[in-house]
């Protein structure tokens, strides 16, 4: 996770030359009907259908080099995403191995996962967080 964090981080500098352009807010549309909600399927189905135009027009006022940077970040999370959630997944199939190997009893199983995810998510935002300071101090 921490790795990915990092390299997704190196990533958004390149967003710089994004955050400067003027754009006109686009027309977001009205948003779905409450009512829709009632019937989830077609509300989901014409909020995606809003949300795909809203993205269209975001798209449009980019250049070819906006719309790559754009969609290199977008590759690079989903990549990291996948090899994150993979990791998570093998760690909970392996412990609970562990836990049922030797007769733990449930509770432990959740603290062997929970401690760890947890403490994983504090190194990797403090490590973040420290990276963006030094980098700051050297601008």
């Amino acid at each position: 996770m921490y790795q990915g964090a990092l390299e997704l981080r190196e990533e958004s500098e390149r967003f710089r030359d994004l955050r400067s352009v003027e754009v006109p807010r686009p027309d977001f549309g009205e948003p779905v009907s409450r009512w829709w909600w009632l019937l989830p399927p077609v509300a989901v189905a014409k909020e995606r259908r809003r949300r795909r135009k809203v993205h269209r027009e975001v798209m449009k006022s980019f250049t070819a080099e906006q719309r790559r940077t754009m969609a290199t970040f977008a590759n690079k999370a989903r990549g990291w995403f996948i090899v994150t959630a993979g990791a998570f997944f093998i760690a909970l199939k392996e412990t609970w191995h562990l836990n049922h190997l030797y007769h733990w009893p449930l509770w432990t199983y959740f603290a062997l996962v929970l401690v760890p995810l947890a403490l994983s998510f504090a190194h990797t935002s403090r490590g973040v967080r420290l990276t963006v300071l030094i980098m700051g101090a050297e601008e």
